[in-house]
């Protein structure tokens, strides 16, 4: 229901509603049936007709409440137009009275402003022309008015009058023509800066140019081209006379400008286009005079002044548009500056991963590098060739200490260590890539990437490959033929324990290097232009340290591998057919065994360090041996029986010491790596298959080869013809053989099939497991 003055009334159509209800009762009531229903109800018509009279007399009393409510709202309505009226008068009778104030204040403002300008009360008008200024953005839509229009222009021309009277007022305290300088500021000029400050943006940039050019033309008339101090060798003069004149500027003349004018700042930066433009020139005229340590001198003045600068400004002066700026601006940080050598760095260089130090924390960014330096650039071409002398130098000096001081000494500390002059030498690297940031990261950077590979490279042949022990070249690939002279007896030329000591040194330094190496091109991507990343390339340097780490490894092998070629040569030649019982291992054996003791651990224990390149030599040497052992396995011919033993025997002892070689004679066993475990096993293991095929017994035929198949998987008439001349059969014999060979090889036998084949030999298996049972109770009755 809605209320109207504090009465509830009801919707505008509910009387409808009210006489539909008294017709529907109407129709109701005088229907007899439902007179019955409601007398059976209990109701009696009288009183629902009495009901129906209350109910239109309620409904006639809210008609006549909600006439009387809409009379009331026509009332308010009719008060509050009147009302509403006077408040529109009202506002507009405000907004003109604020108007004709405004106005009045415009124009006394305008009046007094050209009043205090004609009489330079700056002071006074600084603060009027804001306010008139302000007063003015009021009649923007107003200008169509003559008087109005008329205003703003008087206060146009007095603001262009105010700006050239300004400027008239500079030029008479700060001539352009002329060095002479006024005794002190004025506090007229002081208030006129402030007025500047609203006026034209042009007018506030021309005092500034004006009493920075003004400053600065001592500075151009002392340091001239033709003068001697302008010369490099006396640039500190050029950076104590600023640091004196803006001194002298925050004295004087600090007060007279507006601290948000940076006019300190503003001067430092001018002064260092001027210093940039001159030392360009300059340098352009006498290029021939410039030497490596006059540059660096320059240099590190310039950007220890530069340095200066960032300390004592903030730099927000280089990008507002009011200066020129830098033809090209330089990156905003120095990039090497974590990269500084401390005389720590120093000492922890000989160490490990010398390039890959945890960083400083990142020094605050210097707005102000490069303003100066970048006109060093374009002779940059002098540091690089002097960088590329000093290199060249100083890996001659690595040599000529090498050849003095000799190899590493044996069974001392530096026995297998890195050699002292690659730390050196990537010291000098990093001392180079910080002196060359602090100028460029450009195309100097690529030219300085060029001389480190290029001695990187020299290290590489001169001190390292250059020191391995000599051999006969062939092909230009590395041999140990000139090791195998012979001496007494079988004994062969094998290396020194101190040239395997210095094998080991140039390993671990190659390795070294390459780690280094890998560092340094991530450093110097890090550094350089992001467009110059693609042209870092070390790829080439690390793999010529690859090829001295892989040719050492082959080194230390053929030596190992050629001291072990005599005891092999020795068993080839025994009369193992003469062979008449199983004893102890052979001599050979034993050879074997003493050069694995003599050398091993003396490897093992200098690549310490880098015990996955000894890992490696152990493969290689396994590799290398055991084809050569099975090589010389098949020159044993004819063997008998027990001679077929005897080299079970003595291969299954070279077995236990291959497998164990990784950690022989050491005090810490370790278990091999299974890589390497893989490889013995499988090459002993075929070798102890062949003597297991010669061991058995040649008739029945096609037993024989069903078994040969069975324990050679790699089998091949070419094999099967070596294992046939072992036994010592006649060629006649071995026809037969050979042609049934080739018929079952193409289907080899099924596991059952197999085990028939087992079940037919003349020495049963049983019998022949006894037999390979005695020789294990030997073997580990000798160990």
């Amino acid at each position: 229901m809605k209320r109207r003055n504090g009465v509830d009334s009801e919707p505008r159509d509910m009387p409808s509603e009210a006489s539909y209800y008294s017709s529907s009762l109407q129709r109701i009531v005088p229907d007899p049936k439902k007179q019955r229903f409601l007398l059976v109800l209990g109701c009696h018509p009288q009183a629902l007709e009495e009901a129906q009279k209350a109910i239109q007399q309620l409904f006639g009393k809210i008609k006549d409440i909600k006439d009387k409510a809409e009379k009331s709202e026509q009332m308010v309505k009719e008060i509050t137009r009147d009302i509403k009226q006077l408040d529109h008068a009202k506002r507009h009778l405000t907004t003109s009275i604020t108007t004709l104030n405004h106005l009045h204040m415009l124009a006394g403002g305008v009046d007094s402003l050209e009043a205090m300008t004609r009489r330079r009360q700056y002071g006074e008008v600084a603060n009027l022309l804001q306010g008139v200024m302000n007063v003015l953005e009021h009649f923007h839509k107003y200008m169509g008015i003559p008087q109005i229009r008329q205003l703003s222009e008087r206060v146009k021309a007095a603001q262009t009058e105010l700006g050239q009277q300004i400027l008239a007022d500079f030029e008479e305290a700060f001539p352009s023509q002329g060095t002479k300088r006024p005794g002190g500021p004025s506090n007229v000029l002081r208030d006129a800066c402030l007025v500047a400050n609203i006026l034209d943006p042009r007018i506030k940039q021309e005092i500034m140019k004006k009493f920075i050019k003004q400053h600065l033309s001592e500075y151009l008339v002392l340091f001239q081209e033709n003068q001697d101090v302008a010369w490099l060798d006396k640039i500190d003069r050029r950076y104590a006379w600023i640091k004196r004149q803006l001194v002298d500027y925050e004295e004087k003349y600090g007060r007279m400008f507006p601290r948000e004018w940076y006019m300190a700042e503003r001067i430092a930066v001018e002064f260092c286009h001027v210093t940039r433009t001159e030392l360009a020139k300059i340098m352009r005229t006498r290029a021939k005079e410039i030497e490596v340590k006059l540059l660096l001198f320059a240099i590190q003045r310039t950007t220890n002044f530069e340095g200066f600068l960032a300390k004592r400004f903030s730099g927000c002066t280089l990008t507002d548009g009011t200066l020129k700026k830098l033809e090209s601006p330089p990156t905003s940080t120095n990039p090497f500056l974590e990269d500084e050598p401390t005389p720590e760095m120093e000492e922890l260089a000989t160490e490990r991963g010398d390039l890959d130090q945890p960083k400083k924390p990142k020094a605050p960014d210097n707005p102000f590098h490069g303003i100066v330096s970048k006109c060093f650039e374009p002779h940059l071409y002098v540091y690089i060739e002097s960088q590329d002398k000093n290199l060249g130098e100083l890996i001659d000096r690595f040599v000529a200490d090498f050849k003095a001081q000799g190899p590493p000494k044996p069974n001392t500390d530096e026995g297998g260590a890195v050699l002292p002059s690659c730390a050196d030498l990537f010291v000098y690297y990093k001392k180079c890539m910080v002196q060359c940031s602090q100028l460029s990261t450009g195309e100097p950077m690529i030219a300085l990437t060029t001389i480190f590979q290029k001695y990187l490279r020299e290290y590489a042949w001169k001190i390292l490959s250059g020191n391995l022990p000599k051999t006969t070249t062939s092909s230009g690939g590395l041999t140990i033929s000139s090791l195998l002279k012979e001496k007494e007896g079988s004994e062969v030329a094998k290396f020194t324990v101190e040239e395997l000591c210095l094998i080991c040194s140039i390993l671990s330094t190659a390795e070294y290097c390459l780690a280094t190496t890998q560092q340094l091109e991530e450093k110097l991507k890090e550094k350089v232009d992001i467009s110059l990343i693609e042209r870092i390339n070390l790829t080439g340097e690390m793999d010529t340290f690859s090829t001295v780490i892989s040719s050492s490894i082959q080194l230390l092998v053929q030596d190992l591998d050629a001291a072990c070629d005599p005891a092999l040569t020795a068993m080839s030649k025994m009369q193992w057919q003469n062979v008449e019982h199983v004893g102890d291992q052979s001599p050979y054996v034993t050879s074997v065994i003493l050069h694995i003791k003599q050398n091993v651990p003396i490897i093992r224990d200098n690549l310490a360090s880098t015990r996955k390149y000894f890992t490696q030599f152990c493969i290689k040497f396994a590799n290398s041996f055991i084809p050569k052992f099975i090589t010389h396995l098949f020159k044993c011919k004819p063997i008998s029986m027990v001679g077929a033993e005897q080299l079970l025997l003595d291969t299954h002892s070279l077995k236990m010491v291959l497998l164990d070689l990784p950690s022989i004679g050491s005090q810490v066993v370790r278990k091999a790596p299974a890589s390497y475990t893989k490889i013995v096993v499988k090459g002993m293991t075929r070798a102890e298959m062949i003597l297991k095929v010669v061991m058995a017994p040649h008739e029945p035929l096609v037993v024989f080869v069903d078994n040969y198949i069975k324990l050679l998987t790699d089998c091949n008439t070419e094999t099967f013809q070596k294992i046939l001349d072992m036994k010592g059969l006649k060629r006649s014999e071995q026809s037969s053989m050979l042609e049934l060979l080739r018929q079952r090889l193409p289907a080899p036998p099924s596991g059952t099939e197999s085990a028939s084949s087992l079940s037919l030999m003349a020495p049963t298996p049983e019998q022949e497991s006894s037999r390979i049972r005695k020789l294990e109770k030997l073997i580990k009755k000798r160990l």
